[in-house]
């Protein structure tokens, strides 16, 4: 396997969705891993369970700065060359990818990301099969940030959209078979690249008992904060949604849970009534402090793992539909969904005034992660 990001400790979706896939390739192979750190992040080896895997090789990414205007650089840069955010970053270590798979022969190839599908040369060499794990499909999820942006944000997610979809085309029939994560997924696949072979592979996660509840007069909102379609959502809620539920509750709380809360620090700070928790080790326990846990996503790809989390904590959601999206939830039945900022807060108002209803709610939406959305389930949709 190569990933861009290190698969544990299990924090965010993209670690998540990895170390699933891993889990079953180490109960099947004798596994090696490949993976990327960023500058400073700590040895990815010292966080991997014991004797999941062979051997795991480590590439050492260079140093960026992570500041606001850097960022905005380094986007309008790849603006002008056309090139998706992070292609870029995780491109030119053919040759050590070389080096660390060199004498090897593999059953099977994993790529996590699109962002790292032009390795597929290199992997291939040494590989019978190869596979590409989407998380997203990048050109729709800039197409939709661009739907939901204006001005030079809009002009870029264009850009980016038109070279994701051209790299799309390109690299996505070339695989063995790429993995999508909901049928909505792979059908948006199909239609970008006709030849690929897709078969979907859900997100999930692992089936633990759920956390005691201790629930506060507080709403949460977890992810990381730093992704752009969180950062859109956090902005939605905080300008049309939160004012509305602040003046109906004056006790409660919202809570942002997740690393790189700096990031949307410009819509949290001055109200002594949002927290930020920053990067924590349990999530679950977390979210099981929370009446309610929300998700305003107005742009994004996939399916949101967030909500699995929620739901394995006992706690009840409110969504858009583009949040709830690829999850077969029944609106009332497994969460609620709004998809304006009045029936939002409504929404969220209903579920806050009845024990019962978020109770109902809360335990539906457990039992329907017990059922479809468990790794142990996923991994019967995979053949090698």
């Amino acid at each position: 396997m190569l990933a861009p990001e290190a698969p544990y400790p299990l924090a965010g979706g993209g670690a998540l969705r990895t170390a699933s896939l891993l889990q079953y390739m180490a109960r099947h192979y004798e596994t090696d891993l490949i993976v990327f750190r960023q500058p400073g992040a700590p040895d990815p080896a010292q966080r991997i369970p014991a004797g999941l895997l062979r051997r795991i090789h480590v590439l050492d990414l260079p140093a960026n700065r992570r500041d606001l205007l850097s960022k905005s650089a380094r986007n309008a840069g790849r603006v002008a060359r056309r090139v998706p955010p992070l292609v870029d970053r995780f491109a030119g270590f053919d040759a050590e990818i070389r080096a660390a798979i060199a004498g090897c022969r593999y059953d099977v190839a994993v790529i996590e990301h699109s962002w790292c599908a032009t390795y597929l040369d290199v992997l291939a060499t040494a590989a019978q099969r190869t596979v590409l794990n989407l998380h997203n499909i990048e050109s729709v999820l800039h197409r939709r940030c661009a739907e939901t942006e204006s001005g030079p944000a809009r002009i870029a997610h264009r850009i980016f959209q038109r070279a994701s979809l051209q790299l799309e085309r390109e690299w996505l029939p070339r695989f063995t078979e790429v993995l999508a994560v909901s049928s909505e997924d792979g059908a948006a696949v199909t239609e970008i690249a006709p030849q690929a072979c897709v078969r979907v592979y859900p997100n999930a996660i692992p089936l633990v008992p759920a956390p005691p509840r201790s629930e506060e007069d507080v709403i949460v909102f977890s992810g990381n904060l730093e992704y752009h379609p969180n950062i859109a959502a956090v902005r939605y809620f905080r300008r049309e949604i939160w004012p509305l539920l602040r003046e109906r509750r004056p006790e409660l709380k919202w809570r942002l849970i997740g690393r790189n809360p700096a990031a949307v620090a410009r819509y949290t700070q001055g109200d002594p009534r949002i927290e930020t928790t920053g990067e924590i080790p349990d999530a679950l326990v977390e979210l099981a402090r929370a009446k309610v846990a929300v998700v305003p996503l107005l742009s994004g790809s996939g399916t949101r793992l967030k909500i699995l989390e929620a739901w394995a904590a006992g706690t009840p959601v409110v969504s858009t539909t583009m949040g709830a999206e690829g999850l077969a939830a029944r609106d009332g039945e497994h969460l609620l969904l709004a998809d304006s900022p009045s029936q939002f807060a409504e929404s969220v108002a209903r579920l806050l005034a009845c024990n019962s209803l978020r109770c109902n709610i809360a335990n539906s939406g457990r039992l329907l992660m017990e059922k479809e959305f468990t790794w142990e389930k996923a991994w019967q949709t995979l053949d090698f």
